[in-house]
């Protein structure tokens, strides 16, 4: 039987540090009004970085960090909404980067989910036994889609990535994940593309920027999170008294908040680094991995539950030991 493990992490952040304090000098906005509703006090602001730079650098500390050649890597997806272009995409251009043989490499969209949804793929390539070390990574340069007027958005995004090398293992590490996605028709958390052309027109494509109905993915964020967890304690015949340690999504502390309530996991068993980053989509995730087992929170043979939900409306969950 072919089992698979995390073996290494690693992520990065841009220099720049956006504080609510700067963006209350042209928002009507304030510090005491964004860390009341979200929990975030700043966010990393990427100026000069795009999003396969910040990929390039999370990427070689998991490789560092899982002491493996660039030569044993074999499969490299990316989850990312804000690729550098429509194509190639942020995997192609890494694997130059990295020095990585011709291998499979792609992209995914899934939103903020987008992590879980590449670790599912991986996981399920390398068990296949097809695959031996694959390169996750969740990457957003996400304020390319901000609108910096919407206060009701544009306090929420930051930009960042994180990566986990994913292994064969002799020990059943994964143990389990689920993905699944909701549609949300009504264009509740949405961000469009370039309006279709007449040819004779020829009109130059414009890039939206995201639009978000708060009150209505609160609903399903609070309403996902903890059925994902609960799914996963259940059909792995664990309790919540097993778990080490949860590492969700940093969307909205709120959101965390009433998931710890609602599940009955206190909350300082929920990781929570919003408060420095922000939302970061898809990095989001391997952002917050990374710095648990950084920081110690997470040690091995520990137990832990990551979720995550976004756009789509899209959701993912894993059951893993360290």
């Amino acid at each position: 039987m072919i089992y698979t493990k995390i073996k290494g992490t690693g992520s990065y952040v841009p220099e720049k540090v956006m504080t609510n304090d700067d963006l209350a000098k042209f928002v009507d906005t304030s510090d005491e009004w964004i860390a009341s509703r979200t929990g975030i006090r700043e966010r990393h602001i990427s100026v000069d970085e795009l999003t396969v730079d910040l990929a390039e650098k999370a990427a070689k500390k998991a490789i560092e960090d899982a002491n493996v050649s660039p030569d044993d890597i074999d499969l490299v997806i990316v989850a990312t909404v804000t690729p550098d272009y429509a194509f190639p995409g942020v995997a192609q251009l890494l694997q130059k980067r990295l020095g990585l043989n011709e291998i499979m490499a792609f992209d995914i969209n899934a939103a903020c989910s987008g992590f879980l949804y590449a670790l599912n793929i991986a996981d399920k390539m390398i068990k296949s036994g097809a695959f031996k070390n694959a390169l996750i990574i969740g990457a957003e340069t996400l304020t390319r889609l901000t609108d910096w007027s919407d206060r009701n958005t544009c306090v929420l995004f930051g930009d960042a990535a994180g990566a986990v090398v994913l292994s064969v293992s002799d020990t059943n590490n994964i143990k389990d994940i689920i993905c699944g996605s909701i549609s949300d028709d009504q264009g509740y958390l949405i961000c469009k593309n370039g309006d279709l052309k007449v040819p004779e027109i020829n009109a130059i494509s414009e890039q939206d920027h995201i639009h978000m109905n708060g009150r209505e993915v609160f609903k399903f964020a609070t309403r996902i999170m903890p059925k994902m967890i609960n799914d996963l304690l259940d059909r792995n015949d664990y309790n919540k008294e097993d778990i080490n340690y949860v590492v969700a999504h940093q969307a909205n502390q709120r959101i965390i908040d009433k998931a710890s309530r609602d599940v009955g996991i206190g909350m300082e068993k929920m990781f929570l680094n919003i408060h420095k980053y922000g939302n970061t989509s898809a990095a989001s995730v391997p952002l917050a991995l990374d710095e648990a087992i950084k920081e110690g929170k997470l040690k091995p043979g520990d137990l832990f539950i990551t979720v995550a939900f976004g756009g789509g409306f899209s959701y993912g969950g894993a059951l893993i030991e360290l």
